[in-house]
């Protein structure tokens, strides 16, 4: 997997990391979609995959330029980067317009995955009983998922460990949302945004000379929380890649046809005219997260009437599928180029 790239390439990487990283981070939508659709996903598979007994012998060894090439460093150094630069900078501008905007963001991430379907669907050919089954049964899950009851959030250090583990799926299956995964466990407020906030305004005020966060339990503990679930995030990103490279070797149409169930299931999730149910407590009262925001407890789906917002919000999806046309143009330009 290992190859020249030129400064674009490189540069182009670092964007499909911060567009993967914002994906992941918003309920319903797969990273691993991004990673499929811009020509990247079996390179990414195969290079977490190489994360292995062999890797960490060289890193102990002190052979950190054979590690590096071994794992396709330069890959995904890149691509994690990119990531990283969009939880604390894109995913930030993300959340505000999901505020602010939020029927246009969902719509433009439903037409997303509609050209993401195109995409996939457009050069598989091999549909039999088996591909077809493997389909159904991803569709049947991806639906079944979105219309589950969220449960209550759980700071316990071992269930955030499994949740890291679980959301990190979200990478490595396309259509198959970690985020959103994090919402029905009852921890996305607690583990995407109150702990990666706490991580940003330690380091700022650290930076500034202010060293009261040590003196701070509640930032403690959320920073104790964002450890765990990080290194459950990596263990579930290796984990994951192994299988994966695994399946994809020896099963690549059924796997490939159940990531298309997987994606089209994912639209129930995504569908832009949603309305939100908070979680009430008995008193009858919202219930609140540590953030100040009422904690969602499901969306009553329907039927938009036709009018001017909802013939903007049109305009967005077919802009999500407009984009995902490019990327294809694109990635097939560069394949040709290189050929």
């Amino acid at each position: 997997m290992q190859s020249t790239r030129t400064f674009t390439d490189r540069l182009f990487l670092v964007i499909k990391g911060l567009a993967m990283g914002a994906a992941n981070k918003v309920p319903g939508v797969s990273g691993g979609v991004v990673a499929f659709v811009a020509g990247f996903y079996e390179e990414f598979i195969y290079s977490l995959q190489k994360v292995n007994k062999t890797a960490f012998k060289l890193l102990f060894n002190g052979r950190f330029k054979s590690f590096f090439h071994y794992i396709n460093g330069k890959f995904l150094s890149l691509l994690f980067l990119g990531m990283i630069i969009s939880y604390f900078s894109i995913s930030k501008v993300l959340d505000y317009f999901l505020v602010h905007s939020e029927l246009y963001v969902w719509s433009l991430f439903f037409g997303l995955i509609i050209g993401s379907i195109y995409y996939i669907n457009k050069d598989f050919n091999d549909w039999n009983y088996k591909t077809i089954t493997a389909l159904v049964i991803g569709i049947v899950l991806g639906v079944g998922i979105s219309f589950l009851d969220p449960a209550r959030e759980n700071d316990n250090l071992l269930f955030v460990f499994f949740c890291g583990i679980i959301s990190v799926s979200g990478m490595t299956l396309p259509g198959f949302s970690g985020s959103f995964i994090l919402i029905l466990l009852g921890n996305y407020v607690l583990l995407l945004v109150d702990s990666v906030n706490a991580l940003s305004d330690t380091f700022y005020e650290i930076i500034v000379g202010d060293f009261s966060v040590f003196q701070n339990s509640a930032r403690i503990r959320l920073l104790k929380v964002l450890i765990i679930f990080t290194i459950g995030s990596v263990t579930g990103l290796v984990t994951f890649s192994h299988m994966l490279s695994y399946i994809l070797k020896h099963y690549k149409s059924i796997t490939t046809a159940s990531i298309i169930g997987f994606i089209v299931g994912s639209l129930g999730v995504v569908w832009p005219w949603k309305k939100t149910i908070y979680r009430m407590a008995a008193d009858g009262n919202y219930i609140f997260d540590s953030t100040g925001k009422k904690v969602v407890s499901n969306y009553e789906r329907f039927i938009p009437e036709l009018h001017n917002e909802t013939y903007v919000a049109v305009g967005y999806i077919i802009i999500g599928i407009v984009i995902v046309l490019a990327l294809e143009w694109y990635g097939h330009k560069t394949r040709k180029v290189k050929a």
